[in-house]
């Protein structure tokens, strides 16, 4: 079996873009990755995903089984069996690297999901006589909210979508009891790891956070009067839930569309 050469990958890669004329940050941003991740690439420390390699190719004039192998054609003429054994090869190696790479990424995640929700719980029982407040009722969703999305997208969500989301435009994200729309952005693999980034970063963020910044706004609004307390807690929960949520994802989604 193939087996890609990942200082040959890398240093071609290096060799491809400066004779582009392009930087690492400007083939990012034709990839929609991070420049580190191009960096990573030329240094050999990593593989892209397999769905890079055709752009990629198509970026620099090169086939794929010349990027894969590391060097141009004209160098080296690749034998119809022996692009075959190279393509298939390299589907196994960026496979397997691309699946031990989601499940290191979901065990961090999961990780940092345990430790917000415990701090939620804590947070709960430490300012939990204002809790009890009947406009709580409604503060008291942001966090709750937060425990049921993050357990889905930091522990179980996939990062790479069906193959049908990069075929038709489709405007919402779909996995099981889970269904989210976000109007005016089409759901594909080249936004999604950013939108599942933002959505970890808002339930991590809102469970660690959320009941602390409650009971401040809350003391702060003590001495106000009942209604005028109510309308102050309801300008913090709506600006908060809806434009920490959808905002950040609506531009990461349009953005990287």
């Amino acid at each position: 079996m193939f087996r890609i050469d990942n200082q040959k990958f890398g240093a071609f890669v290096a060799e491809l873009r400066r004779e582009k004329g392009m930087t690492q940050k400007e083939l990012a941003e034709r990839l929609f990755v991070s420049d580190k991740a191009v960096s990573k690439w030329e240094r050999g420390l990593s593989l892209p995903d397999i769905s890079l390699l055709q752009p990629m190719a198509d970026i620099f004039g090169v086939s794929v089984t010349e990027l894969l192998g590391g060097e141009h054609r004209k160098a080296r003429e690749f034998s119809t069996s022996e692009e075959e054994w190279i393509v298939e090869g390299a589907v196994v190696a960026l496979t397997g690297q691309e699946e031990a790479r989601q499940r290191q990424n979901r065990r961090r995640w999961g990780g940092l999901y345990a430790a917000a929700l415990a701090c939620a719980v804590l947070e709960a029982l430490l300012f939990g006589r204002r809790l009890l407040d009947p406009a709580a009722a409604l503060m008291i969703l942001p966090p709750v909210l937060a425990a049921i999305f993050g357990l889905h997208f930091c522990c179980f969500a996939k990062e790479k979508l069906p193959a049908f989301y990069d075929q038709y435009k489709v405007n919402f994200y779909s996995s099981g009891m889970m269904r989210m729309d976000v109007g005016g952005v089409y759901f594909n693999n080249s936004n999604w790891p950013h939108i599942l980034y933002v959505l970890r970063v808002w339930c991590t963020a809102m469970l660690a956070g959320w009941i602390p910044a409650y009971a401040v706004v809350y003391s702060a609004a003590a001495l106000l009067p009942e209604i005028a307390r109510y309308v102050v807690l309801l300008l913090l929960f709506f600006p908060a839930f809806f434009g920490g949520l959808f905002g950040p994802v609506y531009a990461v989604g349009k953005k990287y569309e």
